[in-house]
């Protein structure tokens, strides 16, 4: 049996547990206190970083290199295309968005979670890179109404658990939801994809309750 580590709010952490529940992978989940500082834990997630898998085969870190095992390992289940590239165009997207969109806004993070605000050179060059990058995902991204056409694909997964935050990320600290403002309407495409896959109202759902928890215990 799989055992998922992390938490709720991690939208890598939810990447990994769309793809188990998307595609029917038994799999046990494991709430994780971060930061990860105790040895013991750190031996099964070398950086101390959530999501990371325990399986009878051993541990893995780092969500896309989990999801890899997991297509290696269950080839019967379609996570990827079986098109070599049509498999790799949702590759792309993926890591387009994960690595040109998702990790430079990362840099407001610590204006969102408590810690000192992000600079104001700081929130100048992430909105100049963010509008540039976020173009540039347009021009793959078909949105009709997935991002390869008419077939959910693994890189619905990756937006659906990165896009609402990067854009209420933006919105909070720099004023505007930079990827509504692009033309993306990720509300809807949110909408749709938690309407029709059970997996998508999973995750809403427990990243809500995880949510109301944290908030109820802080205020304790």
């Amino acid at each position: 049996m799989i055992e998922l580590h992390g938490i709720a709010f991690s939208n890598y952490y939810n990447k990994v547990k769309f793809v188990l529940l998307e595609y029917d992978i038994a799999f046990e989940e494991v709430r994780v206190i971060l930061p990860i500082t105790d040895e013991a834990t750190l031996a099964h997630t070398p950086v101390g970083k959530v999501p990371f898998i325990r399986t009878d085969e051993g541990d893995l870190s780092e969500s896309q290199v989990i999801v890899e095992y997991l297509a290696a390992r269950y080839p019967e289940k379609p996570i990827f295309p079986a098109d070599p590239f049509e498999a790799a165009k949702v590759r792309e997207l993926a890591a387009v968005l994960e690595l040109s969109i998702e990790l430079v806004a990362r840099d407001l993070y610590p204006k969102w979670v408590p810690g000192p605000a992000a600079s104001d050179e700081t929130k100048a060059r992430v909105q100049r890179v963010l509008e540039r990058n976020v173009e540039g995902f347009k021009r793959i991204a078909k949105f009709a109404p997935y991002l390869r056409g008419e077939t959910f694909t693994f890189a619905d997964i990756c937006a659906y658990v990165s896009l609402p935050l990067i854009g209420l990320m933006t919105k909070t600290v720099l004023g505007r939801d930079i990827v509504f403002d692009a033309g993306i309407d990720w509300k809807a495409y949110v909408k749709r994809i938690e309407q029709e896959k059970p997996a998508a109202q999973r995750i809403a759902a427990d990243r809500k309750a995880q949510t109301a928890a944290f908030l109820a215990a802080k205020t304790a």
